[in-house]
């Protein structure tokens, strides 16, 4: 199959084509893209691929705006730091997607259900219109948002407001704290149950502990290593390290 990435972060983009070499090493990536506009000067110049990586929002807009220029035909895997409860607006046929940092399991998995909308060629389907005004500035922030919390409290059910959230941290138990530093344990299991009650154009899973909201973010500093530190703004002796991976789509979110 001969493949494009259209990826805006360089280390993401070399990421993934070294993951792809690894699980489908017959895949040829033809060219990595790094905007709209050189991906559609591509595609202009190009006959259609097999298949396309590509991420959601690029440094010049959000990819989808492809589709209204091009009638493209091939399977697409849509890369993206939204987690599953926000993209659900672009489950269609012909289309998957990776949440980053991008695992290799999944990538493996997606590229095979490509493969078999490939040999049935079966065309991709998209609702632009849905898509466009779901990743438009301030859109994912009205997608089923939680706007509130339930905790239990001396005995009392307590309300908790989203917005008075500064983040969830997984320890034994599930906990909320609040910006002005209340702390109340969640009848949730995993953060993954969380993340998909609320949404990330506010919220940000750090790391396996901690989901964070973008105003409770004082500080980031950066690491000659890549990785990131953030310092929160109601904790101040608290440090949150953002792997090298994950640290390109953290900082899409942040100045999104």
């Amino acid at each position: 199959m001969n493949a494009i990435i259209i990826e805006d972060e360089a280390i993401v983009a070399r990421e993934l084509l070294k993951k792809i070499g690894e699980v489908a090493p017959d895949i040829r990536i033809q060219s990595t893209l790094s905007s709209l506009k050189t991906a559609k000067t591509w595609l202009k110049e190009n006959a259609e691929p097999d298949l396309i990586f590509m991420d959601v929002q690029l440094s010049d807009g959000i990819s989808f705006e492809l589709f209204q220029s091009f009638s493209l035909q091939c399977p697409v895997i849509f890369t993206t730091a939204f987690n599953e409860y926000a993209i659900q607006a672009f489950k269609s046929n012909g289309v998957d997607y990776l949440l980053k940092p991008v695992n290799k399991d999944d990538l493996k998995n997606a590229i095979d259900k490509c493969r078999r909308l490939a040999q049935t060629k079966q065309p991709v389907s998209i609702d632009i219109a849905t898509l466009l005004a779901a990743f438009a500035p301030g859109g994912l922030r009205q997608i089923g948002a939680k706007e509130k919390f339930i905790v239990n409290f001396r005995n009392t059910l307590l309300p908790i407001k989203t917005v008075d959230i500064a983040y969830f941290v997984r320890e034994q138990l599930i906990y909320l704290c609040t910006f002005d530093n209340q702390r109340h344990i969640l009848d949730y299991e995993t953060l993954e149950e969380i993340e998909e009650a609320l949404n990330t154009g506010k919220f940000y899973r750090v790391n396996r502990q901690y989901i964070v909201n973008e105003n409770a973010i004082k500080s980031v500093h950066t690491h000659p290593t890549g990785k990131l530190t953030l310092q929160l703004t109601n904790q101040p002796t608290v440090s949150l390290d953002i792997s090298r991976e994950k640290a390109p789509s953290f900082k899409k979110w942040l100045d999104s």
